[in-house]
């Protein structure tokens, strides 16, 4: 397992990971590692072969079975995140009415269950009532999904949480059943939007501008304190897709950026196509999980994801300063430097330290990891050098840890 800095890895709770490993075994193959073969496939046509994978998979019982098994804990997990990075309140401040979260492309219930799950962890003072919308192309995905979330109510007697479930393609028009369904069912203090955003509208350059145009919907049924939560696969073609979208969302004033970026300005990442902005967050792994990796070859010892989080009410992560930065890179250890790339307002640039200007002051700079938000005061530059230095009287302070 991927150790982060000493942190506690992310863990699917036991009732949730015993409905994943339910509804897995009842799909063909039996044993996990018996799917190991249509995990591989599956994974394929994820990275590689995206442009044939088409939207009703889950109608498929050997891919159906993979996904379960393998896709579906980490996707959960990846949710549960994201929940953890909203405002601590945000679940908090309704008193007369249930928690509306609409979850689109919601497979078997990814972020229906993610949801219902993360609220039960947090304990007697959470909200008491939950409606969660799902809606999604695949009738077979829908099926898997009511009864998820009927296993999970039944076995946590949750007798207050409601799932209203509709058939409808996310890329249609306007004027779609779903659509009129959606909006008569809102406003929406959640929205989540998980691994289908790109595979919306195909893969042309105009794909960009409809994805724009149906985020821009969506955050007009937010609610005034309400979160669209976008998470999309760590593969640069998509992530970087989803920044052009972010890009066109600033552009026009449609929304705020809550996290991950620290400015409203254009993606730096854009700027050379080989680069990209994604996550990567420690968790432990579900034995099934394992297994299958051990057969495929695979090693899924981490979250890895590319997300935004959108509001409308300006709320942000952390307070912006040219000082404040989000480390979008790994810290590199090279011979007597540390290195890392840092971005903020002013764009992204590599920033190091020398050993031998290690201080008490800058000593954070080691617990730094990828995601971590820091300020940083005193950066040096050469002229005509790219690379800015921590000097020994700098000041590293770590203001949000991942």
């Amino acid at each position: 397992m991927k150790s982060f800095q000493g942190r506690a890895p992310v863990r699917l709770s036991s009732l949730l990971l015993k409905i994943v490993e339910e509804g897995a075994r009842e799909r063909p193959g039996g044993a996990f590692t018996e799917k190991a073969p249509a995990v591989a496939e599956l994974s394929r046509l994820f990275t590689k072969g995206r442009q044939s994978l088409g939207t009703d998979y889950l109608s498929d019982p050997a891919l159906a079975g993979a996904y379960l098994s393998y896709f579906f804990p980490v996707n959960l997990a990846k949710i549960q995140v994201l929940l953890d990075e909203l405002p601590i309140d945000w679940h908090r401040t309704i008193s007369d009415r249930p928690l509306r979260v609409l979850d689109l492309g919601t497979g078997p219930g990814t972020g229906a269950l993610a949801t219902l799950d993360w609220l039960d962890q947090q304990g007697s003072d959470s909200v008491k009532q939950l409606t969660v919308v799902g809606v999604d192309a695949s009738r077979a995905a829908l099926n898997l999904a009511r009864l998820a979330w009927n296993s999970y109510s039944r076995q946590q007697a949750r007798g207050d949480a409601s799932l209203i479930l509709h058939q409808g393609d996310l890329a249609r028009s306007r004027n779609s059943a779903w659509r009129h369904e959606m909006a008569q069912q809102g406003p929406y203090d959640l929205i989540i939007i998980a691994n289908c955003l790109n595979e919306l509208f195909g893969h042309a350059r105009e794909s960009i501008d409809e994805r724009e145009r149906l985020i821009a919907d969506l955050v007009g049924t937010l609610t005034p304190h309400g979160t669209l939560m976008i998470v999309e696969p760590a593969l640069r073609e998509t992530s970087r897709a989803l920044h052009e979208v972010r890009d066109r969302l600033m552009a026009e004033n449609r929304c705020t950026v809550y996290s991950p970026c620290l400015h409203h300005k254009k993606c730096p990442a854009l700027i050379d196509p080989d680069d990209w902005c994604h996550e990567e967050r420690a968790w432990e792994p579900p034995l099934m999980i394992q297994q299958i990796d051990r057969e495929v070859g695979f090693i899924k010892d981490a979250l890895k994801f590319s997300y935004l989080l959108l509001r409308t009410d300006g709320r942000t992560i952390a307070d912006r300063s040219p000082d404040t930065f989000r480390m979008v890179s790994e810290l590199r250890k090279l011979k007597g430097d540390t290195r890392a790339w840092l971005c903020n307002e002013l764009g992204r640039s590599e920033v190091g330290r020398l050993d031998r200007a290690r201080s008490t002051e800058n000593a954070a700079w080691d617990g730094c990891e990828r995601g971590t938000i820091i300020r940083v005061e005193g950066l040096q530059r050469k002229a005509g050098a790219a690379l800015s230095r921590i000097p020994v009287e700098g000041r590293v302070k770590i203001i949000r840890p991942i």
